[in-house]
């Protein structure tokens, strides 16, 4: 969404914040696989394969952990450890995620700007069905996301502050997207963060998602399954009810036109367009597409308005 939107407008005009739930630290190295999945993606050297990593990227030094008997399920580049290490050096020496981000992001040469939702560190924890709690990399790496969740927590956010730049960015913004990610694990963290979600609150006529669920499934990752799992509905509707409290348009893909009528009954403006972004092409039309709501809000708000407003 970020690489859509990317090719159709100012790149400079973007901030991206962005989930550190799922951050872990392993090795001894703080590791931020959102951020660095994002940061790789947008300056093109993410392995498209894979969807995570660099492309490219050889294995050696995870190899070599093995014969220590080390974890290596979470499988490592050494150019994406370079990353790692660069961080975790910089945040030893006594600078913020944030301050860390900002370095990484020039030295990829992005044009936007990145900003993760904290500072303060904030993990997702998972209880499973059968009464164990595990971190997030170990239910979605290790486990590959095939086992019941009942709870989700976000541990460390009551006590996190939005990072610098987040509240500011959210309440100036002419327009908040919220990308196709899943809704439990992607987006929760963030709202977790006090702060935020009483600011999307607010601007809620502002901000346009776009549904993670085509046809009734997650075109990646357990989104579809987590939300049944928690009580929800895998499909456009049981987005848009578990949204609608911040989120004020819907962008549902074409297969879901018949559900129209029902994200509209859940309170949401409604927009049926192609969503699945399998080529650039197609992500930049998307992209379009939400921008072009934005600007539809805007001339039926000031079509309402009084003279002068």
């Amino acid at each position: 969404m970020l690489a859509g939107l990317q090719a159709v407008m100012d790149p400079t005009e973007i901030v991206g914040i962005v989930n550190t739930g799922d951050d872990t630290d392993l090795h001894g190295l703080h590791i931020s696989p959102d951020l660095d999945t994002i940061t790789y993606t947008l300056s093109g050297v993410a392995n498209p394969v894979t969807g995570w990593g660099i492309t490219g990227d050889t294995f050696r030094a995870l190899e070599a952990l093995e014969r220590f008997g080390a974890v290596t399920w979470f499988r490592l580049g050494d150019a994406d450890l370079a990353t790692h290490l660069y961080r975790t050096g910089r945040i030893r020496d006594g600078a913020t995620l944030s301050e860390v981000t900002a370095e990484i992001s020039r030295a990829f040469r992005l044009a936007m700007s990145l900003l993760p939702m904290s500072d303060d560190p904030v993990r997702t924890r998972l209880r499973l069905e059968d009464g164990r709690e595990v971190a997030f990399q170990e239910y979605f790496v290790k486990m590959r996301h095939s086992v019941v969740v009942e709870h989700v927590r976000f541990a460390g956010a009551e006590l996190a502050k939005p990072a610098p730049g987040v509240l500011a960015t959210l309440e100036s913004a002419e327009v908040i997207v919220v990308a196709p990610s899943n809704p439990v694990v992607s987006i929760g963290p963030i709202l977790a963060v006090p702060g935020v979600a009483s600011v999307l609150q607010a601007r809620r006529d502002s901000v346009v998602a776009v549904s993670p669920i085509v046809a009734g499934a997650a075109l990646k990752g357990p989104a579809d399954r987590l939300l049944v799992e928690l009580g929800g509905e895998a499909s456009a509707v049981g987005v848009a009810r578990f949204l609608r409290a911040w989120v004020g348009t819907l962008v549902i893909d074409d297969a879901d036109d018949g559900l129209a009528d029902e994200v509209r009954a859940a309170g949401l403006n409604c927009v049926v367009a192609p969503t699945v972004m399998r080529t650039p092409e197609r992500a930049a039309a998307l992209a379009r597409v939400v921008l072009g709501v934005t600007v539809d809000l805007g001339r039926s708000h000031d079509a309402s308005a009084s003279p002068g407003a």
